[in-house]
């Protein structure tokens, strides 16, 4: 069996073991498998194709390997803009070539009523006029939000190829700002295809209006007869059992015209069991990203944005101060700005770093959360697989010093402990130790490093993030 040969029968088992309609989707036209010398190479047409396959489906790809070839080969995820080009028609269901309706009202959505006396509008979400929705410009891009960020500029730049994709996130990271800035944009660079943004609550009232008199046919019009549909808030629908059912015949009819769903959560489908299996699945075969709440980078990110956007005049030193105290959001970040705004104007004082201290110690008490060294240890021990206390030995293999490095790299980043404090609890190492463990961490963080933990191989960034959900979740 020649080379070509080995990748076919590699193809198949990979459709085999992730579903025929997620491998159609994500291998099924634009990334290319070759098999040379022992190398298996995944070419993709963009980073953010070769980010996702190297994220979700590395361990697929490998396990497939390993069961038709008795061994995994060399793995290695290339970008290549060459296998982007191939006839429109080849793509399995991705609707680039369908032709969206051109039917639809230039403003106001009619048959959809209102929800908490709001109806849903193309010019502002709500239809009152208050506010201008968000946009991309505004949306301010992190280590904690990149690939949501990236998918939607996906989702507006070829609509239908990622169809649903799913944000999902805590409150208050940017899900509904996302969803705004993709219907905005994406009406700006098509502005005869209709789209509809609507709360999974307007959702369930349209349809509830509908079934008692005002009529289906209206309403399902108006939701399937779109080129982008977006709802918010999906978690609304539990419990909703009608509703479910007429938004997984929603998303079919869409899917088949290969027409661009987008839809926000508080969890990731996968943990929405209550909207029941077969919406799950649908929801998981398109993309899932979640939106984690802004690091200290993107939280000076947004002090910045917000305070140019006021007009307020904020010192470096109290934008360093507000963003490593107030942690959880934005809104946090938002309301430190206004109440320094209103006690600069109440005093008729400039800001400066003894008023921030002064005026916000009850909102950073309240924010703050108490971690411990002891937090850290379990949180990474659980999350790699690790004995309790094996961080705490002197071991050196890998499968240990790499989440000992995380620990420290943690430690520096969530407690106020000494770097002597810090060594001495992993394993009586030295501060140099600790300071060390923290540049090489940063290092690989800049350079996107793949590294080896519990049986699987993560990008520094994974490993952090998975171990900070178990750690403030505790």
């Amino acid at each position: 069996m020649d080379e070509m040969d080995v990748v076919s029968v590699l193809r198949r088992a990979l459709a085999d073991k992730v579903g025929k309609d997620r491998f159609e989707l994500w291998f099924g036209a634009s990334p290319r498998l070759e098999l040379d010398n022992g190398r298996l190479t995944i070419s993709t047409p963009s980073p953010l194709f070769q980010d996702w396959l190297r994220t979700n489906f590395r361990s697929q790809i490998e396990a497939v390997c390993r069961e038709a070839l008795g061994q995994c080969p060399a793995l290695e995820f290339r970008v290549d803009p060459a296998v982007a080009q191939r006839p429109a028609d080849s793509t399995p269901e991705s609707g680039a070539s369908a032709k969206p309706p051109s039917s639809g009202e230039p403003h106001a959505v009619p048959g959809l009523p209102r929800a908490n006396g709001k109806t849903p509008s193309r010019d502002g979400p709500d239809g009152s006029g208050r506010r201008r929705p968000a946009d991309l410009d505004s949306f301010v891009t992190g280590r904690s939000n990149r690939l949501a960020r990236a998918a939607a500029e996906l989702a507006i730049d070829k609509p239908g190829e990622i169809s649903p994709l799913v944000v999902h996130g805590p409150t208050s990271v940017g899900k509904t700002h996302l969803l705004q800035a993709i219907w905005r944009a994406a009406r700006a660079a098509r502005p005869g295809s209709p789209s509809v943004y609507l709360s999974a609550e307007q959702f369930t009232a349209g349809f509830v209006e509908a079934v008692r008199g005002s009529g289906l046919p209206s309403f399902r019009q108006k939701c399937r007869g779109v080129g982008l549909l977006l709802i918010d808030d999906l978690h609304f629908l539990t419990g909703k059992k009608a509703t479910q059912v007429e938004l997984l015949y929603t998303m079919d009819t869409l899917a088949r015209e290969g027409r661009q769903m987008v839809f926000a959560a508080d969890r990731p489908p996968a943990e929405l069991t209550d909207l029941g299996p077969e919406l799950c699945t649908r929801l998981q075969s398109g993309m899932v990203c979640r939106i984690d709440p802004p690091d200290y980078e993107t939280r000076l990110a947004i002090l910045d944005q917000m305070a140019r956007q006021k007009k307020l005049s904020v010192p470096p030193e109290v934008k360093r101060f507000i963003a490593s105290r107030l942690t959880n959001h934005a809104r946090e970040l938002s309301g430190a700005l206004c109440r320094l705004e209103a006690v600069s104007q109440a005093l008729h004082s400039p800001i400066d770093a003894a008023m921030a201290d002064e005026s916000l110690s009850d909102m950073i008490r309240h924010s703050a959360r108490f971690v411990r060294l002891p937090d850290i240890e379990k949180a990474v021990c659980a999350a790699f697989g690790l004995e309790p206390k094996s961080l705490q030995s002197g071991g050196k293999a890998r499968r240990i010093s790499h989440p000992r490095m995380l620990a420290m790299w943690l430690a520096r980043k969530y407690t106020r402990a000494a770097l002597s404090e810090i060594g001495q609890y992993f394993g009586r190492r030295s501060h140099s130790t600790v300071i060390s463990a923290q540049k090489r961490i940063d290092d690989w963080l800049a350079l996107e490093t793949p590294v080896e933990v519990a049986d699987r191989v993560w990008t520094v960034e994974e490993a952090i993030q998975h171990v900070e959900r178990l750690l403030l979740a505790s």
